[in-house]
């Protein structure tokens, strides 16, 4: 049978080709040409599999209304340039065939890809065609695209250009002012609702318009909540103009995120072919800003802002009203599991944060991972709920771990912060001198800022204001960064900033400048980097290796040079001395998006003879002993550290040694262990009296090294000295309960440190 089976197809391939018209329809029907597409689709693309990355992992794309994947097949890295620009990103660094971060579901959409890399999507790259494929999803193809961004990227949707039930396609969505005095106002609450269709704003007839589709609007820019407004000057304000009316009516649940995923109803009535609005008028919405948006307020996330939402916070996200969600259950801080995780029970949180509707759900830690516990999971939010704690949710969390953590990134209104400042002279747009747009003498003028008292926190904003992500590098000199532009007049000094704030101008600042040193080489400056590291101790880890240890002096030299003792030390015998030493290990986690790495490269690491081996950072933690008022009471331990990965969590692999002038490091996902026996691991404590203390460990103290968030880089323990003997107890990061004075005296500390 098997011979019969060979003999047939010799004579089948001999018969193909004999005939020539035969053997291109075989290759036509079996191995289709790549084609040109006859239209260009408008999808969406993502990259999964990879919860620590956000800038690799398996290409999806959404066409048709369903996920699916790209098959491997003649993929090269000019198409992996265009799916890293689709996304935002300036470049890929690579691609990897064979499903390398696991195989994907659904249909594979496209195979047989071939890009130039000039194309703006991959819906405009040769293909066999839409689900036209002979691959498995052991074929899906994945990218690594760079972590840089393209500066002033806006991931929008592509699909929320396309009304969802219906073939219309509009350009825009506007509210627009109508009175003179509103339109000064900033940002825009009220006014006519307008689309903008075939290059022409439109407004839309109020028949039908209902208080849901007035929520939705305020939503989608911005707003958490609608109001009602003046209906009588509308009326009589409409009334004495002309109106070009949009040809729809609009049905909104109030659940949907943007207005094109509302029901858009028939065509209203015309009159001489021009559309009307018989006896009505265009629809009008006024929306209620949340407190950090409202007029008079713009100074950054006031204190009663934070007070009034103490069931939700965002943390780690760069920019205002994104990042990991958190909620308080029982006086402690934790995330939320990311299963079922949608936008309908996004745009809960996103309101009840003072926010907009919700731009997107985001899954898998992709804003870091958090610390604590995992409070709900598959939460089922109807959208209509006050606060995500009032969703359904499941509190079986077994599964789940903070791989899975949900965050959002909600709408927020437009304030053209971005407006008022630039960067100039930089090699890359993100860096350069800071300008700012200031009025001088009645007229607005570029200027510089002071590089004086300059720091992490105020480029922080810096970085925010321009949505570049997270600062990476304060500068007070910029000498080397001239541009083409001459802005050399100082126009700000003095700045001082919390790091939460919306814009440079809301950090305090000089009222009358002054510079001494002038806005030339002085002038400050910025680096920005869109991922960044976040480092938290493991509080437990502490708390089981304290103890005390009598150590003579003459064991002491190294740590003596090294200033790891108090000050009485140089008055100890070094023969027949000691010193009594609280001791206990640390471990530092990597739970961010980026690597941890020293500040300085390895020409300026400094070699230490005693403990042999370079140290990358001089000042990487502060250890402190305090009393009941918050006063230190035994000298600070300024640990120098060498970074390195001491061990990872399943699946990451260690990339940092110190051993042999190794590079140094925190991976992200790893953790860094200073153990108990380390020289320096430890509080001199020979002078302290027995008693009831505080104990604080702050890592990364000085900011020297970009995080996404500093607020959880204190962890605090309460510690009991006895005579023998050291009790520590109850250590947690200071921000992980709800403990107002301590959260209060910890924003005091990081406050102070950056001032």
């Amino acid at each position: 049978m098997a011979k019969f089976l060979n003999y047939h197809a010799v004579f089948f391939f001999f018969f193909l080709c004999l005939d020539p018209l035969i053997l291109a329809q075989y290759e036509q029907d079996f191995h289709p040409q790549p084609q040109q597409p006859s239209t260009v689709p408008s999808i969406q693309v993502r990259l999964a599999g990879d919860k620590r990355k956000h800038n690799e992992g398996r290409v999806e794309v959404f066409y048709n209304k369903e996920w699916g994947t790209i098959c491997d097949d003649d993929f090269s890295i000019h198409s992996a340039h265009v799916l890293c620009r689709q996304l935002g990103y300036v470049e890929a660094i690579s691609w990897f065939p064979g499903s390398k971060y696991g195989k994907g579901e659904g249909p594979i959409w496209l195979d047989n890809l071939y890009c130039t890399g000039r194309e703006s999507s991959v819906s405009a790259c040769t293909s066999n065609g839409w689900g036209v494929s002979d691959c498995k999803h052991t074929e899906d193809v994945s990218v690594v695209c760079s972590e840089k961004r393209i500066p002033g990227f806006r991931f929008e949707d592509p699909l929320l250009n396309h009304i969802e039930n219906t073939n219309i396609e509009v350009e825009d969505v506007r509210i627009r002012a109508v009175f003179s005095a509103s339109r000064k106002r900033i940002p825009v609450t009220e006014g006519y609702v307008e689309v903008k269709e075939g290059g022409t704003w439109k407004q839309i007839c109020d028949k039908n318009w209902t208080t849901k589709n007035s929520r939705v609007i305020c939503g989608m820019f911005g707003f958490p909540a609608e109001k009602k407004y003046n209906i009588k000057a509308y009326k009589t304000s409409a009334s004495r103009r002309k109106h070009k009316y949009w040809a729809y009516s609009v049905n909104c649940k109030g659940t949907e995120s943007h207005l094109f995923s509302c029901k858009i109803g028939d065509r209203i009535s015309t009159f001489g072919g021009n559309i009307t609005c018989e006896k009505g008028m265009p629809a009008v919405v006024s929306c209620s800003p949340g407190l950090a948006f409202a007029p008079g307020s713009h100074n950054g996330f006031s204190k009663a802002f934070r007070l009034e939402h103490l069931l939700v916070r965002l943390k780690g996200g760069a920019q205002i009203g994104e990042g990991r969600l958190e909620v308080l259950m029982n006086g402690e801080w934790g995330t939320i599991c990311d299963d079922q995780w949608n936008l309908q029970s996004a745009n809960v949180a996103c309101r009840e944060l003072g926010f907009g509707t919700a731009k997107e759900a985001i899954l898998g830690a992709r804003l870091g991972q958090g610390i604590g516990p995992i409070h709900l999971n598959e939460v089922d939010c109807t959208g209509f709920e006050k606060s995500i704690t009032d969703c359904k949710f499941s509190k079986e969390i077994r599964s789940c771990t903070h791989e899975e953590d949900a965050g959002i990134r909600c709408n927020i209104p437009a304030m053209g912060f971005q407006n008022q400042i630039r960067l100039s002279g930089g090699r890359t747009p993100y860096e350069g001198r800071v300008e700012v747009l200031k009025e001088h003498q009645g007229t607005l003028k570029w200027g510089t800022v002071c590089g004086d008292g300059w720091n992490i926190m105020a480029a922080m904003v810096v970085c925010r204001q321009l949505d570049l992500g997270y600062a990476d590098h304060a500068f007070q000199e910029t000498w080397y960064w001239f541009g083409d532009t001459v802005a050399d007049d100082v126009v700000m000094s003095g700045v001082k900033c919390s790091g939460t704030e919306m814009a440079l101008f809301h950090c305090s600042h000089d009222v009358k400048v002054s510079c001494p040193k002038g806005g030339g080489r002085h002038a400050a400056g910025v680096s920005c980097t869109q991922t960044a590291a976040d480092l938290v101790l493991n509080a437990k880890e502490v708390e089981y290796t304290s103890y005390l240890e009598d150590r003579p002096m003459r064991a002491l030299q190294c740590a003596m040079e090294e200033n790891c003792l108090a000050s009485s030390a140089v008055n100890t015998s070094v023969s027949s001395g000691y010193r009594r030493l609280f001791r206990f290990s640390s471990q530092i986690h990597n739970n961010g998006q980026a690597d941890f790495r020293p500040k300085t490269g390895r020409h300026a690491w400094i070699w230490h003879e005693c403990h042999r081996h370079y140290h990358s950072m001089e000042v990487f933690a502060h250890y402190d002993l305090l009393d009941s008022n918050w006063t230190q009471v035994a000298e600070g331990h300024k640990a120098s550290f060498c970074l390195e990965d001491s061990d990872c969590i399943d699946g990451v692999q260690k990339q940092y040694e110190c051993a042999n002038f190794g590079e140094q490091g925190i991976t992200v996902g790893c953790y860094d262990v200073y153990r108990h026996d380390i020289d320096c691991q430890w509080i001199d404590v020979t002078d302290l009296k027995q008693g009831d203390y505080l104990f604080r460990i702050i890592v990364n103290p000085n900011f020297e090294v970009a995080e996404s968030d500093y607020s959880n880089n204190v962890m605090i323990c309460k510690l009991r000295y006895g005579l023998h003997r050291v009790w520590v107890y109850n250590c947690h990061i200071a921000n992980s309960y709800n403990e107002p004075e301590q959260q209060e005296y910890f924003s005091g500390l990081l406050n102070n440190q950056v001032s």
